[in-house]
């Protein structure tokens, strides 16, 4: 048997897929959490629907980042999805900004979990986080969701693309 491979065909190494991932538009998120643990939030585009019985998101987290002790110890989050006015609030929750700083721009109401929810989502989930998973340099978490409040129908949604932000409507 002979395999034709494709001559734009490339190994899978580390860099081919952060090449190949930059070609996946997904949403943006800051995803929040407050407890025990502290009060954290981050930008995150490693979001998805896992199953709506019961409803389940899943959140990719950094093993390594600064918040990731703090999500662990409040099992408890929120993901908001990011209109396309918050650009610069997702390049706040992405940087290094001390946590509180991060706080200080928006609107935040806590969530029934008591993570912080941003008024002026697109949508947010507020979610208990059921199960942790280790893969590669991840947290996979698998949030089961307890609430969801819906923002304005007419918001355009700000997406990531070829390591741009975009808006889509």
């Amino acid at each position: 048997m002979t395999i034709n491979i494709p001559s734009d065909e490339v190994d899978a190494t580390r860099l081919a897929f952060r090449e190949g991932m930059a070609q996946l538009a997904a949403a943006v998120n800051i995803v929040t959490t407050d407890g025990p643990g502290g009060l954290a939030g981050f930008t995150a585009s490693a979001v998805c629907s896992v199953t709506d019985r019961p409803p389940t998101l899943l959140v990719c987290l950094n093993r390594s980042s600064s918040v990731a002790g703090m999500f662990e110890k409040n099992r408890v989050l929120c993901v908001n999805t990011l209109a396309a006015g918050h650009e610069p609030m997702s390049r706040l929750f992405g940087g290094s900004t001390p946590q509180d700083d991060r706080f200080a721009v928006g609107d935040w109401v806590l969530a029934a979990t008591g993570s912080p929810r941003l008024t002026d989502a697109v949508v947010s989930f507020d979610c208990e986080v059921e199960n942790a998973v280790e893969s590669g340099t991840h947290h996979v978490l698998f949030c089961r969701v307890v609430g969801i409040v819906h923002g304005p129908e007419d918001e355009e949604a700000l997406v990531y693309f070829r390591r741009r932000y975009h808006h889509l409507k």
